[in-house]
C-alpha cells in the first residue's frame, strides 16, 4: 500500500507524544513493504528541537503554509491507497476535505488525543482540528484509546467505523542500556507538562520525594512552568531525544507512568511512554486506570499505584523483584506491543473497511 499521513509532527519529539509513535509505525510499515509520505508544518518550536530530520520508513513533506503543499499533496493522494489526518494535524479541516475528495481506497482518521477530544466537545469548545461535518464521511475513524471512548465516537461525531489503533515501541529504538550516571536516581518521571496530570503527578511522585528526603528522583519533560513545586531531590531535565530515553529508564530503580486527566476517565488508554518504558525492561509504577490489565498484569508486569503510599511500597520492594517485574514487562511489550504489531493491526483494519 501507499499511505499518505497528515500529521502533527514526525520530525520532532519536543513536547508530543506523537513523533515517536509514527516514527516506529512508519518503520513498521516499511517492513511489511508499505510506502508512507507524511505531511508536518514547519512550525518553529519543532523545528528548533527538530531530532529525526529524515524519519525512517517515510518520505517527509515539510511545508510552511498549506497553500504551498496543497496541489502536491493532491496528488500524492492520487497515487495512493490510504489517507490520513491526525488529531492535532495544524491543518486538519483542510486535509480532511484533501482525503475526503480524493478516490483514496481507504479514508482514514486517527485521532491520538480522543479523550481530550471528546473532552473539549463535552465542554462546548470547538475543536480545531475536526472538520465541520464531524467524522462521518470517514471510512474509519482509529482512535489511540479504547473502551467506551469508540462509541463516543460514534455517537458524538458520527464516526460509522471505529477501531483501537494502541500505542507501540520500536524495539531497536528503546532497549535495555547502560545507566547513565547523570540519570541515576530511585524513580524517574519522563513527561511533558500536562495541567491535566498534575494532581496524580504530585501525588504519586513529587509527595513521595518528600516523604523520601534522601533520594533522588529525576523528571525530564518540556513545558513545565515557572513556579513549579519542585521539591530539593527532584533533578530536572529540560528534554531528552528518544536515543537518551532507554538510558533514562534504565538508570533508575523505578519510573513513574502518569495519565492524562480525560484518558484515565476514559480507560484503555496506554501511553507510548509507557511501551518505552516496558521495552527498556524498567520496573513501571503506573497510575491506575480501566483496562490496564488488558496491556500489562499488574503486581506481575507492572506495579500499579493510587496513593503516596503505593508508590512508597513499590520502593520497598526487593530490587530483584523489581527487576523480574521490568523483565517480564519487556517480554510482554516485545511478544504484543511493538510497532510492527501495530502496523499489522492497522494493514488488516485498511483492508477490511476498503474491500
Amino acid at each position: 500500500m501507499k499511505l499518505v499521513i497528515f500529521g502533527l509532527t514526525i520530525s520532532s519529539s519536543w513536547g508530543n507524544g506523537h513523533a515517536t509513535l509514527w516514527r516506529g509505525l512508519c518503520r513498521g510499515l516499511a517492513s511489511l513493504g508499505h510506502d508512507v509520505v507524511f505531511f508536518e508544518r514547519d512550525v518553529p518550536y519543532y523545528a528548533q528541537a527538530r531530532d529525526a530530520e529524515r524519519p525512517d520508513g517515510c518520505e517527509l513533506r515539510l511545508y510552511a503554509e498549506w497553500d504551498d503543499i496543497a496541489t502536491s499533496a493532491r496528488h500524492a493522494l492520487a497515487e495512493a491507497d490510504v489517507g490520513v489526518v491526525t488529531s492535532y494535524c495544524p491543518d486538519g479541516p483542510a486535509a480532511c476535505d484533501l482525503v475526503l475528495d480524493s478516490r483514496v481506497l481507504s479514508k482514514v482518521f486517527y485521532d491520538l488525543d480522543t479523550p481530550v477530544t471528546l473532552s473539549r466537545l463535552r465542554d462546548g469548545e470547538q475543536v480545531a482540528y475536526l472538520p465541520k461535518n464531524g467524522l462521518r464521511d470517514f471510512d474509519v475513524v482509529l482512535s489511540y484509546t479504547g473502551g467506551r471512548a469508540l462509541d463516543e465516537l460514534q455517537s458524538r461525531l458520527g464516526a460509522r467505523t471505529v477501531a483501537p489503533l494502541y500505542g507501540s515501541v520500536d524495539p531497536d529504538v528503546h532497549r535495555p542500556a547502560a545507566a547513565n550516571p547523570r540519570f541515576a536516581c530511585d524513580m524517574s518521571y519522563l513527561g511533558t507538562y500536562s495541567a491535566d496530570r498534575q494532581a496524580t503527578l504530585d501525588r504519586l511522585f513529587l509527595q513521595t520525594a518528600d516523604r523520601r528526603p534522601a533520594s533522588r528522583f529525576v523528571l525530564a519533560g518540556s513545558q513545565y512552568p515557572e513556579g513549579f513545586a519542585w521539591k530539593p531531590n527532584v533533578h530536572y531535565v529540560w528534554h531528552l531525544t528518544p536515543a537518551e530515553h532507554p538510558s533514562f529508564y534504565c538508570s533508575s530503580a523505578l519510573t513513574l507512568n502518569v495519565t492524562r486527566g480525560p484518558m484515565a476517565e476514559m480507560g484503555y488508554c496506554p501511553s507510548g511512554r509507557l511501551f518505552e518504558a516496558a521495552a527498556c525492561g524498567a520496573a513501571i509504577v503506573s497510575d491506575a486506570w480501566e483496562g490496564l490489565d488488558q496491556f500489562f498484569e499488574p503486581g506481575e508486569e507492572i506495579l500499579v499505584a493510587s496513593s503516596t503510599d503505593d508508590t512508597l511500597n513499590a520502593f520497598d520492594l526487593d530490587p530483584r523483584e523489581r527487576s523480574a517485574i521490568g523483565l517480564r514487562a519487556r517480554e510482554r511489550t516485545l511478544d504484543s506491543h511493538t510497532a510492527t504489531e501495530r502496523a499489522r493491526d492497522l494493514e488488516r483494519i485498511v483492508a477490511t473497511v476498503g474491500a
